[in-house]
């Protein structure tokens, strides 16, 4: 199970609490949400929802129910029978009301649920267990925080929860899901009340979506049922039986929001200056739903509602209400289970999760890695049963970590002071390579490179001041080089210069990069040999794979040693052979990870070439461990950083840049957000669903003139959704045929004229990972790719590629579009500070970033938190202090003076018993 956590604040006026209880009782979503709560206007109608508050008193946990205004006096943080205030009053907008767990299952579970009714109850039942376990497990993980500044740590003693229970997604398609609502108001065993600590119930959160993913996979009862009913789940948690339906349903959800989208912007042009009602939203996304439905109608009932689903489910695949023989449940058992093999698999699922901040993790992520582990063991067992192997798991999973606080006392669990040894060995054998490589030499002068220059460039061009150094150091003899600098300031160019430097002499630069894709614009724009860093190291015998555990492993061919994948004897370099005094320039070099950077580092060692890193480290990081240009900019003995940019057509945005790429202060970037907005630069809208139509609205203006746009995301997910989204829109505006059709990754659909990015290097095809095509042709074995930028240079690629490597690219994360340089592009809202910084400079003509937000200033403050940056985490040295940081920003235990009081009072008027 899935779910994120998120703030519901007081807001000015206290609009936050008006929504939260509209939302609670009406399901109505205000266009106009507070920040914090965006993410829950893309619910569905909640008026039937029970309004159930749950007290969580030690371990057990007591029912009531709520009415409006008691809801809204507990919103507010005060007893709602009593009305008295709980703790201080806080009557800042930014004040936190309550924290929204939503928990999330599987799609395919929501539709067994449609199909079977006693999977429904079943699957109600599961959740169920699973709320009072995630209650309990705030109750006892929490605390709340005491004295100036929140220094001092309280235990709990009391939380208070509120449970909306949701059928729907807003797209109105099956979607299961419910929300717990954490009161902030919180009561310590001293009996006061007082504030939880935030902070720790966001890095509690993957604790608690592994409790949700070890119930989906592990409850028995759960398990049972399903096995009754012939279904058994996948690899990924999904219903093996039903997961190819969950693909097609979410085609439908984005015609759906196209519909609405378009009905809502034909009520607001016809009611100008109005907001649509509650009833009018309702109306309106019934009416989206229907649309394209031959003689369906506008408004529909519960009963009419699930007959629809199920008779689109039946065009589907009509074997799906075939009654399926019940299968035997799994049944592993505990002795058969191997523990240190379950525990390394935590230990690399913490490892994996760690990338973001330098590798540490916190003893809340090894737990949930452990409990992921378990979870996918085909375990089937009650939850309190687990519950020794889960702490065992971890144990064992703790000795495969480095302590970076050995010293300290009173480490909170929710504190990321662990680094898995093989992330730490890996850096401290980079820096020992490099410190090796940190051989000093000599520049070109500049002279020379100036009259190189004059020979390569066209004419007109040359070089400005940072150029020309970067040209002469890497066309120079020193070991490690390192140029630095951010988008747009012509590193293509700077590079055609050092190469014919380094030819004068008689010795080779060869281009690498992070993907084959950037490798081969490079190659084509510089004219020299280029590949893929890791086709380098292949060509040199490395070779990489994961382990049982899927921790990667990384070793070297010795000559004539057999490869394991081919059989065949490994012979030495044939494509890319270096001699002493070559020059290896890494470009994008931001994007490589540790473990390539520090094979790349032993091949120079053994080859006698020099290594030149040029990239900028504050854009996309590598999808592993990041910091290695980092460290080698440190020990390089020449070092360049380019400040003049060249990409833009406007020189005041092009300064804007560099001001946006690495802000000194909060102050700063509000000053650059500031100047941004008063540029037009930020598009304000005010939901995420309102940010997702906007994008699209911006893809179609600019592509009817022709004009090339880069839709960046912060995730995946986003992405495959507007892509979906733009593709429908095309085929209902007639732009592509619906008739011819090829399946791409994840089934998704593809026709002739999309934009698609290949995502594996072919060698055959001649593809790159990451490229960007159209569709030109659908034949009957392949498909015609053609280059966005030539439509004269094609490719053909087999149905068997495209089903695996192939996916619609209108938008792609900041890992697609790195390198990327269009007419415009639209940052969409979530971005951290390298994805608004990449996609804010794509463009050549337009940049804008979409913030949600309710005014201006708030716009403005949304976009200057997405520039905060964490600090570099290279080194063991650095995750060290910035553990010790961390540590000194969490509050400390209580130590009471005075013998603690008595049981706090029991929660009235309460009554035991079941829930529902």
């Amino acid at each position: 199970m899935r779910g994120g956590l998120e703030r519901w604040k007081r807001g000015a006026d206290s609009r936050g609490v008006r929504q939260a209880i509209a939302y609670a009782l009406e399901g109505s979503c205000d266009s106009h949400v507070s920040t914090g709560a965006e993410a829950l206007a893309g619910y569905s109608d909640s008026r039937d929802a029970a309004i159930l508050r749950f007290v969580a008193v030690g371990e057990g946990v007591a029912t009531d129910r709520l009415t409006a205004d008691g809801l809204r006096l507990w919103v507010e943080g005060h007893d709602p029978v009593t009305a008295e205030r709980r703790g201080r009053d806080l009557q800042s907008p930014d004040a936190d009301l309550v924290l929204d767990g939503t928990i999330n299952a599987p799609k395919s579970f929501s539709l067994a649920a449609l199909i079977h009714p006693e999977l429904a109850t079943e699957f109600e039942a599961l959740q169920d267990r699973l709320r009072d376990r995630v209650i309990t497990t705030w109750r006892r993980e929490l605390n709340a925080r005491r004295g100036a500044g929140g220094r001092i740590r309280e235990d709990l003693s009391r939380i208070e929860v509120v449970e909306l229970q949701h059928r729907r997604s807003r797209a109105l398609d099956p979607h299961i899901h419910r929300h717990l609502w954490l009161n902030v108001k919180v009561q310590g065993v001293d009996g006061k009340w007082s504030n939880v600590d935030s902070r720790v119930a966001m890095k509690l959160h993957t604790v608690i979506n592994a409790e949700g993913e070890l119930a989906a996979r592990t409850d028995p009862e759960w398990i049972a049922a399903l096995a009754r009913h012939g279904y058994s789940l996948n690899e990924l948690g999904e219903i093996a039986q039903l997961a190819h339906v969950v693909r097609p349903m979410s085609r439908r959800s984005n015609q759906i929001e196209s519909n609405r989208a378009a009905k809502l912007a034909q009520w607001r042009a016809a009611h100008p200056g109005q907001e649509p009602s509650r009833d009018v939203l309702a109306a309106i996304d019934r009416w989206a739903w229907a649309q394209g439905r031959p003689n369906k109608p506008d408004e529909l009932d519960e009963s009419e509602w699930e007959s629809l689903l199920r008779d689109e489910l039946t065009v589907i695949d009509s074997r799906l209400f075939v009654r399926r023989d019940p299968i035997g449940p799994p049944r592993a058992r505990v002795a058969e289970l191997d523990r240190d093999l379950l525990a390394a698999q935590a230990l690399v699922d913490a490892d994996a999760r760690s990338a973001a901040s330098g590798g540490r993790f916190s003893m809340f992520d090894l737990r949930a890695g452990a409990m992921r582990a378990v979870a996918a063991s085909g375990m089937v067992d009650e939850r309190e049963l687990l519950g020794e192997l889960i702490d065992d798991v971890g144990a064992r999973a703790r000795e495969g970590a480095v302590d970076l606080l050995t010293d300290a006392r009173d480490v909170p669990a929710h504190v990321k002071g662990f680094m898995a040894t093989s992330t730490a060995t890996i850096k401290v054998d980079l820096a020992a390579s490099l410190d090796e490589l940190a051989q000093p030499g000599a520049t070109v002068p500049a002279d020379a490179i100036h009259a190189i220059a004059a020979h390569a460039l066209p004419a007109g061009r040359a070089l400005d001041p940072g150029q020309a150094d970067a040209a002469a150091a890497i066309a120079g003899t020193d070991r490690l080089v390192a140029v630095t600098g951010p988008a747009g300031t012509g590193k293509t160019t700077m590079l055609v210069v050092a190469k014919g430097a380094i030819e004068t002499r008689g010795q080779r630069l060869l281009v690498v990069a992070p993907t084959k894709k950037a490798a081969t614009v490079a190659a084509r724009e510089i004219g020299t040999a280029a590949s893929s860093l890791h086709a380098l190291l292949h060509d040199h015998g490395w070779r990489w794979g994961l382990d049982p555990a899927g921790a990667e492993l990384w070793w070297q061919l010795r000559p004539d040693e057999p490869d394991t994948a081919t059989g065949a004897p490994f012979h030495g370099p044939q494509r890319y052979p270096l001699r002493a005094g070559d020059r290896i320039v890494v470009d994008e070099a931001g994007m490589v990870d540790l473990n390539a950077a520090n094979a790349l580092a032993s091949l120079a060692q053994q080859t006698g070439a020099g290594i030149a890193m040029v990239g900028d480290h504050l854009q996309a990081r590598p999808v592993g461990h990041s910091g290695a240009m980092a460290m080698l900019t440190r020990r390089a003995t020449a070092i360049v950083e380019l400040t003049a940019v060249h990409r833009f057509t406007d020189p005041v945005y092009a300064a804007l840049t560099l001001r946006m790429r690495e802000p000194r202060s909060r102050d700063a970037a509000l000053a650059v957000a500031h100047e941004l907005d008063q540029r037009g630069n930020i598009l304000r809208v005010a939901s995420e669903a309102d940010a997702r139509m906007r994008m699209l609205r911006e893809y179609f203006t600019r592509a009817q003139t022709g004009k090339r746009v880069a839709l960046v995301t912060a995730a995946n997910s986003e992405a495959l959704a507007i892509n979906e989204a733009i593709q429908q829109q095309r085929v209902e505006r007639g732009d592509l045929d619906p008739t011819r059709v090829a399946l791409g990754q994840g089934e998704q659909r593809l026709l002739e004229g999309d934009v698609v990015q290949t995502r594996r290097n072919d060698r055959a095809s001649g593809v790159d990972n990451r490229a960007v095509w159209a569709i030109g042709r659908i034949g009957a074995d392949s498909i015609r790719l053609a280059s966005i930028t030539d439509s004269g240079d094609t490719r053909d690629v087999t149905m068997a590629y495209a089903a695996e490597h192939v996916h619609l690219a209108y938008a792609s994360t900041v890992h697609g579009i790195q390198g990327e340089t269009t007419d415009a592009a639209i940052v969409g809202p979530g971005v951290d500070a390298a994805g608004l910084y990449v996609g804010m400079t794509r463009g050549r003509h337009d940049n804008y970033a979409i913030a949600i937000a309710r005014t201006a200033d708030e716009a403005v403050s949304v976009i200057a938190d997405a520039m905060g940056r964490g600090a570099q985490e290279a080194t063991i040295e650095e995750g060290i202090a910035a553990a010790r940081a961390e540590l000194g920003r969490a509050a400390v235990a209580h130590t009471p003076s005075l013998p603690m009081p008595g049981p706090p009072p029991t929660p009235t008027p309460i009554r035991s018993g079941p829930s529902r």
